[in-house]
């Protein structure tokens, strides 16, 4: 796996095929940077931004996202073997210093009301939906900033309830994953 832009572009990052964790294809990353970069749906560039990257496995997205100038990244991963990994990537690439990471339950999310975020990113497994009330608890207390976006990766053909809580800006399908872009319903 490796990093498509910035400063680390080109480098690799270490990851292990398992069943726990799904890594985020080349494809749909570069996708979703390129939708970030020239979209004019949305408002917030990467460069500065304060990322909370849920789920986040081996790190590639939060990764991705120092590498193109995010001023801090917040990973969250529950498996130890993968966050012992996601820390080696940081640390081989010399990024640690930007990055918080935490080992535990998405759930538990009072870790992160005491920030606000720019961007959020959300890759739960695809058959999990908890990720729905995190996203609610976060709305709740008002975890971001006034300019700020939510994606989320899920499986194509999934019928999430989430328009109570964002208002969703644009939604693209790339082979077995769909990428939604939004942002919090202040209502």
């Amino acid at each position: 796996m490796r990093i498509i832009s910035g400063k680390l572009k080109g480098r690799q990052i270490q990851f292990i095929k398992s069943n726990v964790t799904r890594p985020l294809k080349d494809i749909v990353k570069e996708n979703i940077f390129n939708i970030l970069k020239h979209s004019n749906k949305i408002e917030i560039q990467i460069d500065r931004a304060k990322i909370l990257d849920l789920y986040s496995g081996i790190g590639s997205f939060g990764i991705e996202c120092i590498s193109r100038g995010a001023k801090n990244v917040t990973f969250v991963e529950k498996e130890q073997k993968i966050i012992n990994l996601l820390r080696e990537n940081l640390i081989k690439l010399s990024v640690d210093n930007q990055a918080q990471v935490f080992n535990q339950e998405i759930k538990n999310t009072n870790n992160f009301f005491k920030y606000k975020y720019d961007i959020f990113f959300f890759d739960p497994p695809f058959k999990e939906n908890d990720y729905i009330n995190v996203l609610q608890e976060l709305k709740k207390n008002k975890c971001f900033n006034n300019k700020h976006l939510v994606i989320i990766h899920r499986e194509k053909n999934s019928h999430d309830k989430l328009d109570k809580i964002l208002n969703i800006l644009m939604i693209r399908k790339y082979g077995r994953s769909k990428i939604i872009f939004g942002r919090f319903n202040l209502k």
